[in-house]
């Protein structure tokens, strides 16, 4: 029924050709360069359209998280930044690594970019791993759910998360602005933020700088660190204290900045940017065992617009990436260093937005990286492999009749990767190589029904080639507890999907409601085999000393389906001044997923979640009530436990205030208030590490 591996000569690109592909770009835009007045151009989500729409023109379900929102909103990893936003929840290692989970899919479904481009690290491979972006540096955060295979290709059939900052330049800056934000927790994961960033420009030279660090305490949470089950079922050894009121190992230190500029122009620019980040941080998953994690990177970009006139129309602009980034981290138990792990490659992406045909108008492009991996230690339980990708894609959209109220998105992406394992004397792993052909196509429609009320339809096909360690994966994995094996003959994952949305929008009054269904031939599972094993592979009883659960990615066929929405409505104006307002906000998701060939559910499913908000407005001041329930999670794979129902409630205040050129939020943001224990059922370690108790954070950002 499936076809494995199809085997044609890889395409490879040198870092060298794919980086004076995209300075050609550059300086060719630049050379037909015309001086005029700069433009304010509107606001626009890029994420899952590139021609650039308004959001209530998006055909997919997209999320947008910026400006003050995003300062109130913050946390100290990505995951817990977007958890709570509609469809979006989070993986949850503890407080210092979780990565956002989308309808249900994570890992390698979910793509994590930085500026559109792609950014290595190691965080898909475990749980533990941290994504190496910090919320403290980003100015927007773009969440587009459900399948994105039209830009993006397999490996955004959960969705894309799309973390955008300025540190290249994009716009011509006179003169110098820049902001600073301060900020620290009291409870929870006790600590201190601070980020400063300062742009200068003449309006065509344009430079950024930006930097930040974060130090955080153990974790406080309300009771015992292990669930009630755990300690009546697996008591601890004589002598030992269960942890209680913080989970050991859990303190954290990130730093890291960037420095970066470009030339601009009314229509483009180009430019450059190097960054670092740091990261020294504990699990709760061993008491002994720190993460020191590095990443620097080196990105170049380039845009050019309007160029109709000097390609008789053919080509109206033309965008390119590329990025080299140099990963590494190191996993150290009791002071030694158990496992390296390094990730370096390169990135190169083209984008040319074409004239017209008809009154058709789209996106083509072209993106090829290279990307080498390798785990060094006595427990690492990957080999080292080297990847090659190349893809290219097309993205049109088709008004359908003469208003624009009804249109067509549709396009697709082909991909080539090769996947190459080297054992280097590890007797667990084999040289080996795999090549796989993934195929995406798309299509949506969005229908304004008049200028209140919208309906969007889309329909996907994805394909996504195995990653490395699903392919090749034979050792233990301290961090979840198990023996894991890969399948070196594993087939492409394929899945078709379908998503239904309506949107409503009225003067202060808005929603939005979508359901989706994803039908998954051959889902790449991580299967509980019910074996046991020692840390050296060999199969084992259940109960021998140091026996680990034998797991392996297997592909079954897999269903998920859900649906997610969210509101807002305007209660009362003028209640206490004559400017007032109180505004009330709805959110709602729910996802089911189940393994088709046995009807067992999938492994850290989010159950049904409902939140409301009262949201209060006063010229300077503002005021958030939030609460937000999550049901009890009883369908479990077998061998899994289930996860209590549980109600946070939070608050926010905030005050601006302008002075001398300057505009400065003040905010206070208190959450789990009522210091609820609280077990995600998203998170692997939900029996070991309860979500954070109560915490109250003050802050102030200040922009020049």
């Amino acid at each position: 029924m499936y076809s494995n591996s199809n085997r044609i000569p890889a395409v490879r690109r040198t870092p060298l050709a794919a980086l004076a592909a995209l300075i050609a770009t550059g300086l060719s835009s630049a050379a037909i360069a015309q001086d005029a007045t700069p433009q304010t151009l509107k606001e626009v989500v890029v994420t899952a359209n590139p021609l650039g729409s308004d959001l209530n023109d998006m055909v997919a379900p997209v999320s947008t998280l910026g400006g003050d929102a995003l300062t109130v909103r913050q946390g100290s990893t990505l995951g817990e930044t977007l958890n709570s936003l509609p469809g979006v929840t989070s993986s949850y290692f503890g407080p210092n690594a979780s990565r956002p989970i989308i309808r249900g899919l994570d890992g390698d479904r979910i793509k994590v970019l930085q500026n559109g481009g792609s950014t290595l690290d190691a965080s898909t491979l475990s749980y533990d791993h941290a994504v190496p972006i910090d919320p403290l540096i980003a100015e927007k955060i773009e969440v587009v759910r459900g399948p994105a295979a039209l830009m993006y290709g397999g490996n955004a059939v959960g969705g894309v998360v799309n973390v955008i900052d300025n540190r290249i330049p994009r716009d011509p800056i006179t003169g110098v602005s820049g902001a600073t934000d301060f900020s620290g927790t009291i409870g929870g994961d006790k600590g201190r933020n601070a980020s400063g960033m300062i742009e200068a420009g003449n309006g065509k030279f344009a430079v950024h700088a930006d930097a930040f660090v974060r130090q955080t305490s153990d974790l406080r949470i309300p009771g015992y660190a292990r669930s009630g089950t755990q300690r009546a079922t697996q008591p601890l050894p004589e002598g030992e204290s269960e942890a209680y009121g913080k989970i050991p190992n859990t303190n954290a230190h990130q730093e890291g900045g960037s420095l970066g500029g470009s030339y601009t122009w009314a229509d483009g620019f180009v430019g450059a940017n190097w960054s670092t980040y740091r990261n020294d941080y504990g699990t709760p998953a061993e008491e002994d065992a720190r993460i020191k994690m590095r990443q620097d990177r080196f990105a170049l970009e380039g845009e050019a617009r309007n160029l109709g006139g000097s390609t008789n129309g053919i080509i109206q602009s033309v965008k390119g990436k590329f990025s080299y980034t140099d990963y590494e981290h190191r996993e150290i138990e009791g002071g030694e260093t158990g496992t390296t792990f390094k990730n370096h490659g390169w990135d190169a992406r083209l984008e040319a937005t074409h004239g017209k045909i008809g009154n058709m108008t789209g996106v083509i492009g072209t993106q090829f990286g290279h990307t080498d991996f390798s785990a060094l230690g006595e427990e690492a339980f990957v080999p080292t492999t080297a990847t090659d990708n190349a893809a290219f894609f097309v993205f049109e959209e088709l008004p359908l009749i003469s208003s624009g109220d009804l249109k067509l998105n549709f396009g697709g992406r082909l991909d080539h990767s090769r996947v190459k394992a080297s054992a280097n004397g590890n007797d667990r792993f084999s040289d080996a190589e795999r090549s796989f052909n993934a195929g995406s196509a798309s299509a949506g429609l969005l229908y304004k029904l008049n200028p209140v009320w919208t309906v969007t339809s889309n329909l996907s096909y994805t394909e996504r080639a195995p990653t490395f360690y699903e392919l090749y994966a034979n050792g233990p994995h301290l961090a979840t507890g198990s023996y894991e094996t890969g399948d070196p003959n594993a087939s492409k994952e394929r899945a078709t999907s379908i998503d239904l949305g309506m949107r409503f929008k009225q003067g202060n009054h808005s929603g939005s409601v979508s359901g989706y269904y994803s039908r998954f031939q051959n889902y790449l599972a991580l299967v509980n085999t019910g074996g046991f094993r020692d840390e050296e592979g060999n199969v084992v009883a259940g109960g021998a000393d140091g026996a680990l659960p034998a797991y392996q990615y297997l592909g079954v066929p897999a269903t998920l389906y859900g649906f997610e929405a969210d509101g807002k409505t305007r209660l009362l104006n003028k209640m206490l001044t004559t400017s007032d307002t109180l505004d009330f906000e709805a959110r709602a998701d729910y996802v089911h997923g189940e393994n088709r060939s046995n009807g067992e559910p999938l492994p850290r499913l989010s159950p049904l979640r409902l939140g409301g908000s009262l949201v209060y407005g006063a010229g300077r001041w503002g005021a958030r009530i939030n609460v937000d329930w999550n049901a009890r999670q009883s369908r479990v794979p077998a061998g899994d436990t289930p996860s209590d129902a549980y109600t946070m409630l939070g608050v926010a205040l905030t005050y601006k205030m302008k002075l001398s050129g300057t505009e400065t939020l003040f905010y206070v943001r208190g959450d789990n208030l009522t210091n609820t224990e609280a077990r995600s059922a998203t998170s692997i370690l939900r029996d070991i590490a309860p979500l954070p108790g109560r915490s109250v954070r003050v802050g102030m950002r200040t922009q020049f």
